[in-house]
């Protein structure tokens, strides 16, 4: 088998640093994973950029709950990618949607430009996954300039939408990459190579770690009306990622 590559999703500083233990190739960088990845801050950035020597993607979303956004979010999204970019990003992760769900050109022109002027790579992500024509917007995006798409396959979990994946790569036909991700696992992984065609892979595991700084008044909770444990927070498990890396070789 050739060499897959394995990028982390990671949502910290962190994150990343573990990713890389475990022999991560590339990394993208999210606050809020919870939400499904939203803009990081620039410092978690700039300590990264110090400590790992693989590219560091890093999301920009102003917020969850879809991709059509208002003209002061998007205005928002364009100073985080400019400021993520001139701080050493190695590529904006964005997606721009109209309200009916098709794609929006313009807005998405416009984070193609900023990369390409930065000479980094313009990555779109699963916004893709709820376009009514995905050959349609893909061609679009093709013809916008973007270097890679971050797809499940229009599937909840992108191990139920091999199929897809496999046909946007032969539509692709090398003008544009396509990475599967969502759900994979040490059980999955090899199926979904072999399903797909893909050579390279999306994914992201985590550990629980516990910080007892609050333990001393287990009333209070800083969250929502769910309430989180105060005491527990995820970290990427570089030793899973290691584990994955070691049954691609």
């Amino acid at each position: 088998m050739n060499k897959v590559l394995l990028e982390i999703c990671c949502g910290s500083a962190d994150d990343v640093l573990e990713a890389y233990r475990g022999g991560a190739d590339r990394v993208e960088l999210n606050s809020c994973l919870f939400f499904g990845g939203l803009t990081p801050s620039v410092g978690e950035l700039t300590v990264v950029k110090r400590r790992v020597p693989i590219p560091v993607m890093t999301m920009v979303r102003p917020r969850q709950g879809g991709f059509c956004y208002t003209q002061a979010e998007y205005e928002t999204a364009l100073a985080d990618a400019q400021a993520l970019l001139e701080r050493g990003s190695d590529g904006l992760v964005f997606g721009f949607l109209k309200e009916d769900g098709s794609l929006d050109e313009g807005r998405c022109a416009q984070l193609v430009k900023l990369c390409k002027e930065a000479g980094k790579e313009a990555v779109f992500h699963r916004a893709i996954d709820v376009a009514q024509d995905w050959r349609d917007m893909l061609s679009r995006l093709i013809d916008l300039g973007v270097d890679r798409v971050l797809t499940s396959g229009q599937a909840p979990d992108v191990s139920y939408g091999t199929d897809t994946v496999r046909e946007m790569i032969q539509f692709a036909a090398g003008r544009i990459q396509i990475l599967p991700g969502a759900g994979i696992n040490a059980k999955n992984i090899r199926r979904v190579l072999e399903q797909t065609g893909a050579s390279q892979l999306h994914l992201a595991r985590h550990t629980a770690r516990t910080d007892k700084s609050t333990l001393n008044n287990r009333d209070i909770f800083y969250g929502g009306c769910l309430y989180p444990s105060e005491t527990t927070y995820d970290v990427t498990d570089g030793d899973y990622i290691a584990g994955l890396r070691d049954q691609l070789l």
